[in-house]
């Protein structure tokens, strides 16, 4: 799909006499109800537009670049608000905010944009990672962070699997039951297996994905199926025919949110 077949609002005026200040975040969401501001939970939104109306004296609406879901992570997530405040440096949001956030999100840097700046409509691609250990290995610190699974499939494999995911597809397979999304048609860029060492002990096996979009649960969704299929040594052609059926039925099961964290944010069209 071209990107100039993106249904994305192209103009983000500034109010006068305003500035647009860019933030780059990392936040722990094991005990948050996913990035979205919502009725009777916690979120994290809320937490930043809470400082910030406290740092500023002024409520602050906050956009993201994209809503995670409950107990999902991130480690490069980007906002924008736009103030009238003229007197603060852009370059004391952080240590300012970061005094007033709970210790679970930390503001890594901010710096001033300008009105052709959208945290979520101007980027280019949004990148996951997913982290998987074996029983064997899991620790108390891996609790919320990783999935645990009995053992690691044929990495081979799962590289069959994930090549299929690359290039335009409709992913209503791996889309949630609640997605709202006008169309399931994604582009991705790159999938693939790799494994790390884990700072707590052992091996980690990590997907990675990055794409223009994500449908709701759909990492999750694909990762979870991908390795239930290469625990029962299911040729890769099985999971290229189960995204090729466009039917959520043929999804698998959909691994568990505290081991999926958005990765980084893309800005730049090269």
């Amino acid at each position: 799909m071209a990107r100039s077949d993106w249904k994305r609002p192209t103009e983000f005026p500034l109010p006068e006499g305003h500035r647009r200040i860019r933030i780059d975040l990392s936040y722990d969401g094991s005990l948050f109800s996913g990035w979205q501001r919502q009725q009777g939970v916690r979120t994290v939104q809320e937490e930043i537009e809470r400082a910030l109306a406290k740092m500023l004296k002024t409520p602050v609406h906050v956009h993201g670049s994209g809503r995670t879901d409950a107990g999902v992570h991130a480690i490069g997530q980007v906002a924008h608000f736009d103030i009238a405040n003229q007197s603060v440096p852009v370059e004391v949001f952080p240590v300012a905010l970061n005094q007033l956030l709970p210790h679970d999100v930390r503001i890594t840097s901010s710096s001033l944009v300008d009105e052709r700046f959208h945290a979520r409509f101007t980027s280019i691609s949004r990148e996951y990672r997913y982290h998987v250990k074996e029983i064997a290995d899991f620790s108390p610190f891996d609790r919320d962070r990783v999935c645990r699974i009995r053992k690691f499939p044929p990495i081979d494999l799962l590289n069959a699997y994930a090549a299929y995911i690359v290039g335009t597809h409709d992913f209503s397979t791996f889309s949630a039951s609640g997605d709202q999304s006008h169309s399931r048609i994604r582009d991705i860029y790159a999938s693939g297996f790799s494994y790390t060492d884990s700072q707590w002990g052992g091996r980690m096996l990590v997907y990675r994905v990055s794409g223009n979009a994500f449908l709701m649960h759909q990492v999750r969704s694909m990762v979870g199926t991908m390795l239930q299929l290469g625990e029962d040594a299911a040729p890769p052609g099985e999971f290229g025919r189960r995204l090729a059926s466009k039917d959520r039925l043929q999804a698998l099961r959909t691994a568990p949110p505290g081991g999926l964290y958005l990765y980084r944010i893309a800005y730049d069209p090269e």
